[in-house]
């Protein structure tokens, strides 16, 4: 082929590629104020690439992907059992879907961890190269010209190796922060658990309170309807009014109001708690109650006991710390960007035909091929070093980046330490105000139940009015749901007191 033919050829092939791109537009919307319907499959996966149709009859509503129907998978539970708290964690531990996300974050930093190691190692590659080459000269002589071409066929075969022996430590600097990476992935894959373990005993205790709300509730009510008799009965004997009986009946309405209300929450509270498991909401599970669980004081150490203990525990604290490892082997990398390079470069060739290139092009993550022009067969050997003279002061500054990651990552870890501390000595207050509240909580119940049974006597004989006797009843249900607040309270606050400390390594107990 003539070379003006040559050049139209890859003129034209620009000229479509450049024709390909544009018409791509057809797969994005015609415009934007209309609905696109995409293109399906028959069973209702969108077709990729397909143009679309727009202004379709669907209005801005996909259609369906059957595939994407299912819901979460129903893990293998017992129906008859009745799960505590620490089942449920280790239901959340093999079914949420945050602990298989730090797990595999874990496992890609190992590997490129292994990657990394992999540059001690040499490179060998293999290539191979067939082709035809052809050129033509114009002479003059004696003020004659004349034009004389050729072309050459061939196959060329070769094998390289690139051996880079020494560089100042920055492959083991960059191998260094690699592996500290991995550390980092498999500290979070354990603070993703504790977490998890966190976030369903928060939602275990809330559930447990609600229910305990549920169990108030329907106490209420009955003793709404029993205030409701009492009143009618009154009433029928001709000693009370009609107004107590309204009353008493308004009770009873209020009370059923409440407790369709209390219902709710307790059906929310045990949909949070499916949700914190990674479980379907609709799963039917039974769970354990802990409402009576008496709570102890033992855990409420003194704070300064735990801090230091905690600092040294906790997964973000050590998270931190390899991180600013990883910084520092950062910089040594830079650093040793300044120095020589020895490697060492062997290639064996054989040249079938008469081809004559100096090297066989790279393609992807295979490098080039150098030094196979030369006889039907041949092979070299060569040691050398590069050692970089200018770069119009790129090395520097990726130095200095390095060094301000390296500052960075300690004001992170100071940061971190600072948020700790906060955070256990608040989670120890809370403790303690739980603690304290459950206790009082208590002797108000008790308070709250002698009351209301001394007004329920007082009215049936006369010696009380219903207006008493319904804020007796109030008082009584207010107390009540105060008590078991406070009981969740507490059981939550000493779980968030052992997150905060970086103990939270199962179950609360």
């Amino acid at each position: 082929m003539r070379p003006p033919e040559t050049a139209v050829l890859l003129l034209f092939c620009c000229l479509s590629a450049s024709g390909c791109a544009v018409s791509a537009l057809d797969m994005a919307p015609e415009r934007p104020d209309r609905p696109w319907t995409p293109a399906t499959t028959p069973q209702g996966e969108i077709i990729a690439g397909e143009p679309g149709v727009s202004n379709g009859p669907g209005g801005y509503v996909l259609p369906g992907n059957p595939a994407l129907a299912n819901g979460l998978p129903a893990p293998p539970v017992d129906p008859a059992k009745v799960y505590s708290l620490a089942d449920l964690v280790d239901l959340a531990e093999s079914t949420n879907p945050t602990t298989r996300i730090a797990w595999d974050d874990a496992k890609k930093a190992a590997l490129a961890a292994g990657i990394v190691q992999s540059l001690y190692m040499p490179q060998i590659t293999a290539a191979g190269l067939t082709g035809w080459q052809s050129g033509g000269v114009r002479s003059t002589v004696t003020g004659l010209g004349s034009t004389s071409s050729g072309s050459l066929t061939g196959n060329i075969g070769a094998v390289s190796m690139n051996w880079l022996l020494f560089d100042f430590g920055e492959r083991v600097a960059v191998i260094d922060a690699a592996k500290q990476l991995s550390v980092v992935s498999n500290i979070a894959f354990t603070e993703a658990h504790q977490q998890v373990i966190l976030a369903v005993a928060l939602a275990f205790y809330g559930s447990s309170a609600a229910r305990a709300h549920l169990a108030s509730a329907r106490q209420s009510l009955t003793n709404a309807e029993t205030i409701q008799a009492a009143a009618e009965d009154r009433y029928k004997q001709g000693v009370g009014t009609v107004t107590e009986a309204a009353q008493a009946r308004q009770g009873t309405a209020q009370a059923k109001l409440a407790l369709v209300e209390a219902t709710g929450r307790a059906q929310d509270a045990y949909l949070a708690l499916l949700t914190a498991v990674g479980v379907s909401p609709t799963l039917k599970i039974k769970v354990a109650d802990v409402s009576g669980r008496r709570l102890s004081a033992a855990s409420a150490a003194p704070v300064d006991a735990m801090i230091a203990e905690a600092l040294a525990r906790r997964p973000d604290m050590q998270g931190a710390y390899a991180a600013e490892k990883v910084s520092a082997a950062k910089v040594s990398a830079a650093e040793a960007e300044f120095m020589p390079k020895v490697f060492v470069n062997a290639t064996g060739i054989y040249n079938e035909g008469n081809l004559n290139v100096a090297t066989i092009p790279g393609t992807g993550n295979v490098p080039a091929t150098l030094n196979v022009a030369g006889p039907r067969w041949g092979g070299s050997v060569f040691g050398g070093f590069a050692v970089p003279v200018y770069d119009a002061g790129a090395r520097a500054a990726l130095l200095e980046q390095a060094r301000s990651d390296v500052d960075a990552a300690a004001e992170r870890l100071e940061r971190i330490r600072q948020d700790a501390v906060r955070q256990i000595v608040l989670a120890q207050n809370a403790l303690h105000t739980a603690l304290q509240s459950y206790s009082a909580s208590e002797a108000l119940v008790a308070a709250a139940q002698k009351t209301f049974d001394s007004a329920l006597n007082s009215y049936r004989s006369g010696e009380a009015s219903v207006t008493d006797l319904h804020l007796a009843q109030t008082n009584l249900l207010q107390a009540k749901n105060a008590s078991a607040d406070s009981h969740a309270a507490a059981l939550s606050a000493a779980a968030t007191l052992a997150f905060a400390t970086g103990a939270l390594g199962e179950a609360p107990k």
